[in-house]
């Protein structure tokens, strides 16, 4: 058995996402190799080698994979996939656009919003908004699956040089012999932000169709200045306007899993639900006795968020 990890990065950085991938596939006690493409991201490389667990280091890198489009690089993975039994992604945009496109290079099924793993073939991921548990087992011969970051156990803090000093770094070369007109980058908007991301966050404020404004978010704000938190909406709250899409967490957005997460005149809807249940600790406001958030949250208070937010900040 032998697993690779497609990395993901931006500016040089290495996204957090594949300590997570890393505590995700732990216990299939496989040798580890990630893959990184880009453009002069030796940095992304060396960081990698330094990780214990990791194997070795490939390094796909051009000016041609400088915005990292997801059709070559499905390629590129695919070139190298048959020596491999396992080839795992983050859930990401990223992953959700690249692994259904390296399944269908190698005529298997992609396994995709993977929760858990049970053994080297079979797979838990959640189904209908999260209401159900699907367990499924695979019989390809090379394993396509997306993993859901948030469910899975970050290695990060015990991170370390390995003892056997850094795992080589490969440099790799791929040879276009498609004749079909690639995929043209028009441009990249960015949307620039003091807090921290959404899927790295131990805690987060989330905002809802209660909040009744733009301006009520200054409280909001105000709560997650003081508990060092990320922002969260549900759709209602970004379809007003209110935040940006990036902030959006449900099914079809953003899943995450905090160490604390504060709902606030959010009701409950099951698509919300899908994407943060798995906090592991929900703290709901609402002025509705009867809401649905209140089912799965661990601690509820009704009440009229123009009143509870000044004085929760009063307090903090």
């Amino acid at each position: 058995m032998k697993i690779l990890i497609i990395s993901e990065h931006q500016d040089n950085c290495l996204n957090d996402s594949i300590f997570n991938i890393l505590g995700g596939v732990a216990p299939l006690s496989a040798k580890i190799d990630v893959v990184v493409v880009g453009y002069e991201c030796l940095g992304v490389c060396r960081e990698l080698a330094g990780l214990d667990g990791i194997n070795q280091v490939l390094q796909f890198d051009g000016a041609e994979y400088a915005n990292q489009p997801d059709q070559l690089i499905a390629k590129l993975v695919s070139s190298i996939a048959q020596n491999y039994t396992h080839i795992f992604c983050a859930a990401s945009s990223f992953g959700k656009a690249l692994i259904p496109q390296i399944a269908a290079h190698l005529d298997v099924a992609a396994i995709t919003g993977v929760s858990a793993i049970r053994s080297a073939d079979e797979f838990i991921r959640p189904i209908y908004a999260g209401r159900y548990l699907e367990h499924l087992k695979s019989h390809d011969p090379i394993k396509v699956v997306s993993l859901l970051v948030a469910s899975m156990p970050s290695v990060k803090l015990h991170a370390r040089h390995s003892s056997l000093g850094e795992a080589p770094i490969v440099t790799l070369t791929y040879v276009n012999v498609s004749d079909r007109k690639p995929m043209e980058f028009v441009c990249e908007r960015r949307t620039k932000s003091r807090r921290m991301p959404l899927h790295t966050a131990q805690i987060i404020v989330s905002a809802g169709r209660g909040v009744n404004s733009k301006e009520n978010f200054n409280a909001l704000e105000i709560l997650a200045d003081k508990l060092d938190a990320a922002v969260g909406a549900t759709r209602a709250a970004v379809d007003a306007g209110w935040l940006s899409s990036d902030k959006l967490i449900g099914q079809t957005a953003k899943i995450v899993a905090p160490e604390m997460y504060i709902a606030l005149g959010i009701s409950g809807a099951t698509q919300h639900l899908a994407g943060m249940k798995g906090s592991r600790i929900i703290i709901a406001v609402n002025k509705d006795s009867s809401a649905p958030i209140f089912k799965i949250a661990d601690y509820g208070l009704v009440g009229d968020l123009n009143e509870v937010l000044p004085r929760l900040n009063q307090m903090l």
